[in-house]
């Protein structure tokens, strides 16, 4: 497949160009794409993926922090799938699953997650995701530091005990099988906005 790689030169986009060539892709520029794929910044990803469905080309966002519904409208309105996962690492989806079923059991709650002091939204894409997967209000502590790439642990209280529930993510080559997998499904999926791993696993 012909991929238009948004974000080449950052952090996963590093990481991810190699893999995706690695694994029979070719990275071109978006007049020749079948497929775009977006890991910028908050502020890059909506204009980009505009760009991309106005030229004909689904997307793959592994940006969070930015509001989607005018990529979902124009998806929609260009009859294309764009599919957003707040994280693509397969263990991170397990995670949230697993607290998701946790909750049901103890109700008191709390999201920790920890990442590089580079990314720009806080809560991340995965905290908010998580914590819309559980009842009630979770409170989310953001940590921003050097040394770190991604890490999340839900922690579950209750009497006399604690449930935790930790991903974390050493390098950014967690992300590579998500994107892949992504790709592959992307033109199963419906018009606009697919949101989660889960959701093509």
């Amino acid at each position: 497949m012909k991929i238009c790689l948004y974000g080449r030169g950052g952090k996963v986009g590093r990481v991810l160009g190699p893999a995706l060539e690695a694994s029979g892709h070719e990275l071109v520029d978006l007049e020749a794409a079948d497929a775009a794929v977006d890991f910028t910044g908050p502020d890059l990803v909506v204009p980009n993926v505009l760009r991309a469905l106005d030229a004909g080309v689904p997307c793959v966002i592994g940006t969070s922090g930015a509001t989607l519904e005018d990529v979902d409208a124009r998806g929609r309105e260009r009859g294309l799938p764009v599919f957003f996962a707040p994280n693509f690492a397969i263990g991170a989806v397990l995670m949230m699953r697993l607290a998701a079923e946790a909750a049901a059991y103890l109700p008191r709650v709390e999201i920790v997650e920890l990442h590089n002091e580079a990314k720009k939204d806080a809560p991340s894409g995965t905290a908010r995701a998580t914590a819309d997967l559980i009842p009630g209000e979770v409170p989310i502590h953001s940590v921003r530091l050097p040394g770190l790439v991604a890490h999340q642990e839900v922690l579950f209280g209750g009497e006399g005990q604690l449930l935790t529930i930790r991903h974390d993510a050493f390098s950014r080559e967690a992300y590579v099988p998500g994107v892949l997998l992504a790709l592959e499904k992307l033109r199963t999926l419906p018009p606009g906005l697919t949101i989660g791993l889960e959701a093509i696993l």
